[in-house]
């Protein structure tokens, strides 16, 4: 019965790998670069990063008075996201989407939908499509970045990769499963289930080496990718399980998740609007001030905001969403603690707390913060770039391995 159960766990792990092979090629040798996204960009890119000494003296003009300027200039473009901390020296990067067309009822058509802004000057220092890899070098990083996320083909792309990271979840454990050593034949004298679980540990270790010092390539080959796989397994699943929360949020992670563990309801999906509300009563700034009053005053959750991150409107919920990072929080940049203000009434209407509430959401947050090398600074950066590397490299020797085994069946 076991040896049937092994045998189906090698087919399954090895169509599961020739099926996720290439593609995790692809989303490592990505991965490792964009896990420093932002220091490559601005290298590659420092005309529109980049802003004179001279207007570094001058004050900071507010984002959202930015973000007024910018939609006063451009009628034909909407800003949703407004980041509220600009880097120190830089411009600010406002993403951006078409708005409608009065005289057509149709979205404008953008050949852009990034606007770089001197936050001193307010002046646009450029534009840019993101991605788009034929206006050549300035969007290689983000082309890397699509590519890593959806293969560059939109949202197909993204559920594609949704699957492969499924898969490459469930992979995991079967690849994990299949280095246990086999069990004996022979009965072994009785001993206590201490000593048994001791022999066993024994048995599994030649699992975890590598034999470097054998002249047989094929040897070494397989000992890559079984050790490799075994000593980064747990960062493995993280990118793995991480991945599938990035493109099938709704469709697997979400419903897995709520069954496993305790999640936080957020509110704002049971005053969902019948129609969308283009037109709050409350502004960018009145939202802001409310957020800032709330944190101030009330807040008896005891939040304490280290920093702002950015804020949007979401005119399908109403309300205002604003991020900020906090003593809740992991993300040494991008905070992901959230207040909801309702549109109109300026009305606190939930709070999003990213760690220690729910052990789903301290979960999540984990996963997807790891993903993102969002925490602990340069030294993690570089090892989630390692790790693109390694991806790539058990991907590309196990690919030998079944070559090897289909020509011997041969």
């Amino acid at each position: 019965m076991l040896m049937n159960i092994r045998h189906y766990g090698v087919r399954l792990h090895r169509y599961a790998g020739l099926t996720i092979a290439l593609f995790l090629v692809v989303a490592g040798v990505t991965g490792a670069v964009i896990a420093f996204y932002d220091p490559l960009d601005q290298m590659m890119n420092p005309q529109l990063y980049e802003v004179s000494d001279g207007d570094k003296r001058r004050q900071v003009i507010d984002p959202l008075v930015l973000r007024e300027r910018l939609l006063a200039t451009y009628p034909e473009i909407q800003i949703q996201w407004v980041p509220l901390r600009p880097a120190e020296g830089q411009a600010i990067r406002f993403s951006i989407t078409p708005a409608i067309n009065p005289s057509t009822g149709a979205p404008y058509q953008l050949a852009y939908d990034e606007l770089f802004v001197n936050p001193y000057t307010g002046n646009t220092q450029g534009r840019r499509m993101s991605g788009n890899i034929s206006d050549g070098v300035e969007n290689l990083v983000p082309f890397m970045l699509k590519l890593h996320s959806q293969l560059a083909l939109g949202q197909v792309g993204a559920y594609l990769m949704g699957v492969i990271g499924l898969l490459w979840t469930i992979d995991c454990f079967i690849g994990a499963c299949l280095t246990f050593p086999r069990k004996t034949r022979q009965p072994s004298p009785k001993k206590n289930k201490v000593s048994q679980f001791f022999i066993w540990l024994k048995r599994w270790l030649p699992a975890w080496k590598l034999r470097i010092y054998s002249t047989n390539r094929y040897k070494l080959n397989f000992d890559l990718h079984r050790a490799l796989g075994l000593w980064t397994w747990a960062m493995l699943f993280v990118l793995a399980w991480s991945s599938v929360a990035f493109n099938l949020n709704r469709e697997v992670y979400q419903p897995v998740m709520h069954l496993l563990f305790e999640t936080q309801k957020i509110r704002p999906a049971l005053i969902r609007q019948l129609q969308p509300n283009y037109h709050p009563q409350l502004s960018y700034a009145d939202a802001r001030s409310a957020a800032t009053t709330y944190l101030n005053a009330s807040n008896p959750l005891h939040l304490r905001q280290v920093q702002p991150f950015g804020m949007s409107y979401l005119p399908k919920l109403s309300v205002y969403q604003y991020r900020f990072v906090s003593n809740r929080d992991i993300r040494s940049s991008r905070g992901n603690t959230r207040l909801f203000i309702h549109a109109d009434t300026g009305e606190i209407v939930d709070v999003y707390i990213p760690l220690g509430k729910t052990s789903g959401d301290t979960f999540t947050t984990w996963m997807r913060t790891l993903h993102m090398a969002d925490c602990w600074g340069i030294p993690f950066k570089m090892f989630i770039s390692v790790m693109g590397i390694v991806v790539s490299m058990l991907s590309v020797t196990g690919l030998v391995i079944w070559s090897r085994k289909r020509q011997a069946r041969r």
